[in-house]
């Protein structure tokens, strides 16, 4: 079984349990996926499976060339599996992966807002609004001392493009599985917009350790 599939965020809801409890919950669209390549440890060095996902409107020749009339996928990403003598190219894979209970980490593309000053972006605090301060108590402050270093450190928090970036949110579990429908029902929210890519695996065996 590979560690995840490939996903389309339909949007959010709220779901009734069994006790009559809401809950805020992501509808996402899981598949389907077709196994494009198969990776072995001989011939690649590791063992994973690529998959296609969504429809794109025009491919280029190496793109065909790479996909041998499957179809035109938008998406092609790589999973890592622990046999794959289960798969095959043009095999398919869906919501099916997944069980009602089982839990889950959420990769997408958070929403972009632009270039955004440090209290947004960062969430300090303004500075006070007095004796005379009447248009810097939203300014960073200072961002180093001029002897030494002499200069300002790599990393520091400041203003810039906030969002548009890789998010994981771990551990969501999965409320619902619909295999026919390919539809998987997660509690809470997860990064990106409605249609955007997300990408559902199993919590890793590192995060498992850590935790």
């Amino acid at each position: 079984m590979p560690e995840g599939i490939l996903g389309r965020k339909v949007g959010m809801t709220q779901y009734f349990d069994r006790q009559g409890e809401a809950r805020p919950v992501t509808i996402i669209e899981a598949g389907p996926c077709l196994v494009i390549q198969v990776k072995t440890q001989e011939n690649d060095g590791y063992q994973a499976v690529q998959l296609g996902f969504g429809h794109a409107k025009r491919l280029n020749s190496p793109q065909k060339g790479h996909l041998k009339k499957l179809g035109q996928f938008r998406y092609l990403r790589e999973f890592r599996v622990g046999d794959v003598s289960q798969y095959k190219v043009g095999q398919r894979l869906g919501a099916e992966l997944f069980q009602a209970g089982d839990l889950v980490d959420i990769t997408g593309i958070s929403k972009g807002r632009g270039f955004a000053g440090a209290m947004r972006r960062h969430g300090f605090r303004s500075g006070p609004r007095t004796h005379g301060q009447s248009d810097r108590h939203r300014a960073p402050g200072s961002i180093g001392s001029g002897t030494a270093p002499g200069r300002v450190l790599k990393g520091l928090k400041m203003a810039g493009h906030m969002g548009d970036a890789r998010v994981t949110v771990r551990k969501l579990r999965v409320l619902e599985s619909n295999p026919a429908t390919g539809i998987l029902v997660v509690e809470g929210a997860v990064p990106g917009a409605r249609n955007g890519l997300l990408a559902i695996k199993r919590p890793s065996i590192a995060a498992k350790k850590k935790d």
